[in-house]
């Protein structure tokens, strides 16, 4: 999002508003629809001032904070207006029913938003519209398709079915990086109190000596100086450096490219691999069961490419569009971004040529799939090693910062 600085006139008089949005002809649109009875003279990029920017900080806090809707409420929702409107009911009276129903509160007021829309005359697809970012592009994509051919039902099912397979595949990829990230949580737990309460009475020790200190020690007792006198600063500056960066690779573009970059960079070991097969496995299957809806090629690309997350990727992946619409066939345009491996491709074309681009997108899916599972299933075996040498790493100089003085106490004494 940047800062737009818009000159309008109103009878004469000359007036400017700072606007934000994604683009100029976004800044110009949102000031035709903000300032009625307004003529735009023009609009330019300028920069924010303080206010401004502090107003983004406040708001992004606010926006870290503010409690999501689960996704497991979500499928609920969606499953029961399918199979409502598949008995018969009308949507209208199907929302209104969820509505009254369903537990969260945020979803509850989405819905019930929904209904009056749609009450007042609106489609379903104009009254989810504004939800884009609660409930995702393919929620949107779905809901249209299913008021273009009349079949909600249908159209909603198969949302449930995808956003059921996108929830399992994080709740397991969760379920397993947790034990991992207890131990090393409890490991650093244990050394932060080793050095806080043990290396102490090792420095009062040495202290009554004149004899130089070895390395290892020298390190722990840095440490213990630090985590004793400023601790708390160390904690409130990682905490708000934490915040920042977060802050940041949400509001920046250039700033998240880099990051995703970094992450599915080869020497990034097993990282990139979960990032990289979890992505395109999203992709794939919005991509396959769109197609498979009936949702042409191109706009079912549009709406697979708003699922990932990874900005690296998707940049990449949104080459594909404008290559097809330059005349390269669905194949060639994935070969030019370099993300698929030639047996895929090799599929893909199979798909394209015989007619059954829906069945080859799907095996191209469940190879993704089964990429991303198998690393997920052996995600212990893969983090073991990392894990043995961090602990080794923290033993290893616990034991030679304490016994290393004490093997020299003799020369210490004379």
């Amino acid at each position: 999002m940047n800062y737009y600085k818009v000159t309008m006139t109103n009878r004469g008089k000359r007036t400017t508003e700072v606007l934000k949005a994604k683009s100029k002809i976004s800044a110009i649109r949102s000031a035709k629809q903000e300032f009625t009875g307004f003529n735009i003279l023009k609009a330019e990029e300028t920069t924010p001032d303080m206010g401004a920017k502090l107003a983004d900080l406040l708001a992004g806090l606010k926006k870290t904070f503010e409690p999501k809707i689960d996704i497991g409420h979500k499928i609920s929702s969606i499953r029961q207006i399918a199979v409502m409107t598949d008995a018969g009911i009308s949507i209208h009276d199907s929302i209104e029913e969820v509505a009254k129903n369903t537990e969260n509160p945020k979803l509850k007021t989405i819905f019930r938003t929904i209904g009056n829309d749609i009450n007042a005359g609106k489609g379903i697809g104009d009254s989810i519209e504004p939800y884009k970012e609660e409930f995702g592009h393919v929620a949107i994509a779905m809901t249209n398709l299913g008021e273009k051919t009349g079949n909600i039902a249908g159209a909603y099912h198969k949302l449930a079915n995808i956003l059921e397979s996108i929830r399992d595949n994080t709740k397991k990829f969760k379920k397993a990086i947790r034990t991992p990230l207890i131990t090393l949580a409890a490991m650093g737990v244990a050394f932060t109190i080793l050095i806080m309460v043990v290396v102490p009475k090792f420095k009062e020790m040495f202290e009554k000596f004149d004899s130089a200190l070895p390395i290892p020690t020298q390190i722990l007792l840095a440490l213990e100086h630090a985590l004793n006198n400023y601790g708390l600063y160390i904690m409130i500056g990682l905490g708000g450096g934490i915040f920042m960066m977060m802050h940041t690779y949400k509001n920046s573009d250039d700033f998240k490219y880099k990051v995703d970059k970094l992450l599915v960079n080869p020497k990034f070991y097993l990282i990139h691999k979960i990032i990289f097969f979890a992505t395109m496995h999203k992709y794939t299957l919005v991509f396959g069961e769109l197609v498979k809806s009936g949702i042409p090629v191109s706009e079912a690309l549009d709406t697979a490419v708003g699922m990932v997350d990874n900005l690296y990727i998707k940049k990449k992946l949104l080459t594909v569009n404008a290559n097809i619409a330059r005349g390269i066939s669905l194949s060639d345009a994935f070969e030019q971004t370099e993300l698929f491996e030639n047996m895929l491709l090799q599929m893909i074309r199979a798909g394209e040529s015989s007619g059954q681009l829906d069945m080859m997108l799907e095996k191209v899916e469940g190879y993704y799939d089964s990429r991303f599972q198998d690393l997920i299933d052996n995600l212990a075996a893969y983090i073991e090693p990392i894990m043995l040498f961090f602990i080794a790493g923290l033993v290893l100089l616990m034991a030679l910062g304490i016994f290393m003085p004490m093997w020299d106490l003799g020369k210490a004494v004379k």
